[in-house]
């Protein structure tokens, strides 16, 4: 099975921007991936997700100001963060499938 790898996370003020990176260690089967985060003392929840055909779906808290993309070649999607704000902050999870997790990056959005 493939293993993810999330890196891009850090440290970022508000307004800001920060690009996100998930590559996987091969060939994945699933047709759905994509970015969920979990904020310190709160259930993991959706960020965006993108098919294998570049489909894609936004959390309404995300939807203009964040942009996830896919190099199927490459074996990586990204998540660009735009205009971020400090209910932004938290570790920031890659996944396809809702099967294969990476370990997560965090994000923090603080002045």
């Amino acid at each position: 099975q493939v293993q993810l790898v999330e890196s891009g996370g850090g440290l970022v003020q508000p307004g800001g921007s920060l690009r996100l990176s998930c590559v996987s260690s091969g060939i994945s089967k699933y047709y759905m991936r994509g970015w969920y985060r979990q904020a310190a003392g709160k259930q993991r929840e959706l960020v965006a997700t993108i098919t294998t055909t570049y489909i894609t779906n936004y959390a309404d808290s995300v939807k203009g100001r964040f942009t996830i993309s896919a190099d199927n070649a490459q074996n990586t999607i990204y998540l660009e963060m735009n205009s971020l704000k400090p209910e932004d902050t938290a570790v920031y999870y890659c996944t396809h499938g809702l099967q294969v997790w990476g370990e997560g990056t965090l994000v923090t959005v603080s002045s």
